[in-house]
Formats: structure tokens, sequence, C-alpha cells
């Protein structure tokens, strides 16, 4: 199973072992850092990419594959049937889909809610929430066959409205988080657990291609923990969720990853 050459067996969770993962967005980011933290908990791990195809070569040979236990699957997740695609691809290989995490999701620049044309917000809220939607659609068939998981990554735009050109990505994750708490009512009889991580702001490409550095110290100096969050700050979030040992009644509910900035 895939593993780091570095993994202590006394910090695996057992019952992620052997798990089949599918993580959306896992070239660099967040999702790099979960495909890197759920093989070192010796999970199987689908790693989903749009674009950056080196980024996520470099991501499964650091986890030990391509091989049996690490699959590169790639999509537009904007595009539904691409979605599901990457999803039945998935559990063809693995023979099963334990677990989705859906991850991917970007900014698509700065631009005014009124001031966005309509090719814009169509463009944001396919890949940020309809690609949600999509993907859970296609997985839950095959998370019910022995129960699983769905965990969203949403954000803390979602509860403050974004700001500065993000109000349409904030909107979108509101979808996301909303969805989070509805299809948890709908798939827990089917045994899977649905849940959501919604990250503060965190030191990844996303605001490196998105945030100046002198926005970024700005916001940095308004979070109590005084530091940007890091992608491995959020692995354990998930990986708690992931584990019917650790969180099998939790069910529906967002954690918040953000240093102090927002408090539920």
């Amino acid at each position: 199973m895939a593993s780091s050459a570095s993994t202590d067996a006394r910090l695996v969770i057992p019952d992620l072992a052997g798990k089949a993962v599918l993580i959306t967005g896992a070239s660099t980011g967040i999702g790099a850092a979960l495909a890197r933290g759920f093989a070192a908990q010796r999970a199987r791990v689908a790693i989903h990419y749009h674009s950056s195809e080196k980024e996520a070569e470099a991501v499964a040979k650091q986890i030990g594959g391509p091989g049996p236990d690490v699959l590169l699957v790639r999509a537009d997740s904007s595009d539904p049937e691409q979605c599901a695609a990457i999803v039945e691809k998935s559990a063809a290989h693995f023979g099963r889909l334990d677990g989705l995490i859906n991850n991917a999701g970007l900014m698509l620049g700065r631009v005014n809610s009124l001031e966005a044309s309509d090719e814009h917000f169509s463009r944001v809220l396919d890949l940020n929430a309809r690609s949600v939607w999509a993907t859970t659609k296609a997985a839950a068939p095959w998370l019910a066959k022995q129960g699983g998981f769905v965990i969203n990554t949403t954000s803390i735009a979602a509860r403050n409205g974004g700001a500065g050109g993000a109000i349409l990505y904030a909107a979108a994750k509101g979808f996301v988080s909303t969805l989070t708490r509805g299809q948890a009512k709908e798939l827990i009889g089917k045994g899977v657990r649905v849940n959501g991580v919604a990250p503060g702001v965190i030191a990844t490409p996303f605001h490196e291609r998105y945030t100046s550095p002198a926005q970024l110290e700005a916001i940095r100096l308004s979070i109590p923990a005084q530091r940007l969050g890091s992608a491995e700050d959020c692995v354990g979030a998930y990986l708690f969720l992931a584990s019917e040992m650790l969180s099998g009644y939790v069910v529906g509910q967002i954690i918040e990853v953000n240093g102090g900035q927002l408090t539920p």
C-alpha cells in the first residue's frame, strides 16, 4: 500500500489503511498535502489534476507511485462528465472507492461581482460548486457499497463573503458549505458520512496567484495565530473526518482551520 519511507507505524490511523480515496485538485497546495497525508496512513490514493501534470507526477512519485496504490487521473472539474469519468476510473483501478475529497477549485481572477461577465460567473460556479455536486453524485453509489466518506473543501470566504474581487468565489464556496450539510442528511442513511473543511488563508499557489504580498501581510496581522496557514496545517482535519474510528458520529460538520481568524 502507498506509504512514505519515513512513515512511523505508530502514527498510522488503523482504519484508513487500505482505503481507496479520490482527491480532486491534488497536484499542488492543500490537495498535494492531502495526498501525502493519506498515503502516510497507508491509504490508496487517486491524484486528480487538470493542467499541472508535472506537479501531479511529482506528488505521485513522492508517495510511491504511480502503481497499484497510487493513480493519476486528469479532468476538467468544471465538466460534469469528466468528473464522473475520474470517479469511474479510480473505482475501476482500486476495485472500490471508500472516500472522496472534493478539493478542486480556483478563484479564476479577482473580478468585482457586478462587473463579472456571464461567462466568468459560469466558470467560477462550474469549477467551484457544480464540480462538487457532479463528483459526489458519481461517487455516491461506490461509497454506499461498503460505507464511506465525502469531505468537501469550502473556505473561510463562505462565511465572511469574500472581498477584493473574490465574492463570486465566496458565493460558490457558500454553496459547497450548504451542499455539505444537506447531502450529509441524504447520504448518512446509506452509510456515507459527508463533512467539510473550511481553510482560512493558507500559503499555497492559490494565493501566490491571486493575492499580493502586501495583502497577505495585512491578513497575517489580523490572524490571532499571527501567521498564515500551511497546507500541512489542514491535513489533520481531513484525516480526522475520514476516519470512522475517530469521527464516526460526526456528520454534516465543517471544521474551520484558520488560526482563529474567524470562529463559529
